[in-house]
């Protein structure tokens, strides 16, 4: 069989995105972003994310075709975002890949967009190794899932309890009067900070709780005590030693992240750590991932800085997957599903 050619399309928050994959090479990746619109506001407003998406989907397609000096007539397939995501923009992407496939009689695959996150790490480092775990951090989802199959079986061994990573992140920039998004300041500030400078609890890792969640996560807390220890400072009239906030919040987020994940290679036999998701370009995490993983011989997969945030290369690849694996596409009727538990991997 030759490799497939897949379109993917990702519309589940703030970029517009397409690309076309040919086996695990991405031909072209377009992504045309909304977060300048939304950044005086603080943080997502769906009703402009989906306008945008509405206004941005035939030029980022047709882009993406001509980059890949393709029309709709050499594709195999179409692989659209049908969940998790704002339910608004979700709508956009799919039903503007529903024409697209029927127009031009193509298979078309609603594919869940966390999984893709997963699967896009292909494109940089080639197949999966059989039974990984995965990592995936972004604003909305912190997740420990097995994979043993990407096309056909994906369970989840830990998620975040409360507060998602890049949730805590945006809320302490909130704080330190950041503008949104924030996880890119605290990023660049805890690059000159002390880490050991302000101290920040690590979310079940001690105790009872750390033994009935190994492989859960919860930053609530973290956010809780640094936001009260924000506030002690400033009515004492200390002055905020800023970078040392943001080293400290990222050195206690991406250790919590590193050693849970780690651990849970460990536990399932893994020798292979894949990570996905918008947070994964946090400079921390990765060099945390990167130590904590040589330290106890796993290997880290963690994809370049293009590939973490939302584009549709992680779509067109997970629908490579499906393909390949013989999967059947989805139902034309099928709908989307803002709330697609991580299981589950293709409309069906």
């Amino acid at each position: 069989m030759s490799e497939p050619v897949v379109l993917g399309i990702e519309s589940t928050c703030d970029e517009t995105a397409a690309a076309v994959i040919r086996g695990r090479t991405a031909l072209s990746n377009v992504v045309a972003s909304s977060m300048d619109e939304h950044a005086r506001y603080g943080g997502v407003i769906p009703e402009l994310a989906s306008r945008a998406h509405a206004e941005s989907f035939v030029p980022v397609v047709s882009k993406a075709l001509s980059d890949a000096n393709m029309d709709l007539s050499d594709l195999d397939a179409v692989a659209v975002s049908a969940g998790p995501g704002l339910a608004g923009c979700l709508a956009v992407g799919v039903s503007g890949a529903k024409a697209l496939a029927t127009a031009v009689h193509k298979p078309l695959y609603g594919v869940n967009h966390v999984i893709g996150h997963i699967a896009v790490t292909q494109l940089q480092f080639g197949v999966f190794p059989q039974d990984v775990l995965a990592l995936i951090v972004s604003g909305g989802h912190t997740s420990l899932l097995y994979v043993r199959d990407v096309a056909r079986s994906v369970s989840v061994v830990g998620t975040t309890l409360d507060d998602a990573a890049g949730e805590c992140f945006d809320k302490i920039a909130r704080l330190l009067g950041f503008p949104y998004p924030g996880g890119p300041y605290i990023d660049r500030h805890a690059r000159i900070g002390d880490p050991h400078a302000v101290k920040v609890p690590r979310g079940l890792t001690q105790g009872r709780s750390a033994a009935r969640h190994p492989y859960d996560f919860s930053f609530s807390g973290v956010k809780t005590a640094v936001a009260r220890w924000l506030e002690e400072q400033g009515a004492l009239g200390n002055r905020i030693p800023v970078d040392d906030v943001c080293a400290s919040l990222a050195d206690s987020v991406a250790a919590v992240l590193a050693d849970k994940s780690v651990q849970a290679c460990k536990a399932f036999s893994s020798d292979t750590l894949i990570v996905g998701g918008g947070f994964s370009a946090n400079s921390q995490l990765r060099a945390k991932l990167a130590e904590t993983g040589a330290r106890n011989g796993v290997s880290i997969r963690i994809p370049e800085l293009k590939l973490c945030t939302d584009n549709g290369a992680m779509i067109g690849m997970l629908g490579v997957n499906l393909i390949e694996a013989g999967i059947r596409p989805s139902p034309p009727g099928f709908s989307i599903d803002s709330s697609m538990p991580m299981d589950r991997i293709c409309m069906e």
